[in-house]
């Protein structure tokens, strides 16, 4: 985050996610040099299977809290059953699951497997990462079933995304699909979620 503190203009970035493995021995030093600096809002990492019931990982999530940070998860859907473990233990830790929980062909799986983290109130999805979203509208109406419109937002994986399609349609099927959602729904999925997620006015 130095880095983006030193190029960092007119308030832009206003918010960012840093970088912590929280396994390592020098987790403490590196969650709190990341904390000072006032527009980090959490901690994202892409933890190994087994990894999210491990004391000395947990130890480093324990750490999360008390900085006012939050916990940015990318695991597969396969996984979900730890993060809920992780989530239900850890009630005060925000935990944002990236890109929809990375769903595949098996649709049902998925869908179980994201349910158990839904249970945990502290836990949130962002919906994103899902490429040709024209494909995906089972996808997308299932997660805000299952997390609620105040707890899933809409997010852009890019330049990633670009790969497979523009960002004008990606965005235009979550439109198309959250039509029939009130005014207030679809402003939490699109906006006030994020705001509130990320703290985005303070």
């Amino acid at each position: 985050m130095k880095f983006i503190a030193e190029v960092r203009k007119d308030g832009f970035p206003t918010v960012a996610i840093a970088q912590a493995w929280l396994h390592h021995d020098d987790c403490a030093a590196v969650l709190e040099s990341q904390a000072r600096h006032p527009f980090v809002r959490g901690i994202r990492h892409k933890p190994k299977p087994g990894m999210m019931d491990d004391a000395k990982w947990r130890a480093g999530y324990g750490r999360l809290a008390p900085l006012g940070l939050h916990f940015e998860l990318q695991a597969p859907w396969r996984a979900l059953d730890e993060a809920a473990r992780l989530a239900a233990d850890y009630p005060e830790t925000v935990l944002v699951l990236n890109h929809t929980g990375l769903p595949d062909e098996n649709f049902d799986g998925w869908k179980r497997a994201m349910s158990l983290l839904a249970a945990c109130p502290n836990a949130a999805v962002k919906i994103s990462g899902l490429g040709n979203v024209q494909r995906k509208r089972e996808v997308v109406l299932a997660a805000i079933d299952l997390f609620g419109a105040q707890r899933a937002m809409f997010a852009s994986n890019f330049p990633v995304d670009s790969l497979r399609a523009s960002f004008d349609s990606i965005f235009s099927g979550f439109d198309e699909f959250t039509r029939g959602f009130t005014a207030a729904e679809r402003r939490a999925l699109f906006h006030d979620n994020a705001v509130r997620i990320y703290r985005m006015g303070s």
